[in-house]
């Protein structure tokens, strides 16, 4: 498969590879010169992207190479934090047990501001999610 992978900027062939959890295709990227925290125009990584689709073996690869656990991007949104809005409780499992900071809160939007992964949660009704944030939230 030929690729065009950019030194800093996201490609289709990048959230591609995230999303389908095509780690030949990460490999390649990466060996090319792909900064494994590429952000894309919302100001997500790879991470962020795995986290909130639940692409388990993209988020473990990205976590195994280095990605950025607390990076935020809109609402001060965090790959823990996405995780957990969209019910991906392995990966956020995943994530605290990489050492990813619970204590981050939201900004912005009234779902989001002030509030935390537990928080969220815990607005989701998700019991399981909130469990296991309280578990880790004493960090």
């Amino acid at each position: 498969m030929r690729t065009r992978w950019g030194n800093q900027n996201v490609t289709p062939e990048w959230q591609w590879a995230v999303l389908a959890g095509d780690i030949e295709e990460l490999e390649r990227g990466l060996q090319a010169g792909l900064d494994v925290d590429a952000r894309d125009r919302y100001g997500q990584t790879g991470l962020m992207l795995a986290a909130m689709h639940g692409e388990r073996l993209s988020a473990a690869w990205l976590l195994q190479h280095g990605a950025s656990l607390d990076h935020t991007a809109k609402y001060r949104l965090s790959a823990l934090m996405l995780a957990v809005l969209h019910g991906q409780r392995e990966i956020a499992l995943m994530l605290l047990e990489a050492g990813a900071d619970p204590t981050l809160q939201g900004s912005g939007a009234p779902g989001f501001a002030g509030k935390t992964a537990l928080d969220l949660a815990v607005q989701r009704g998700d019991d399981e999610l909130v469990g296991l944030l309280r578990g880790h939230d004493s960090g």
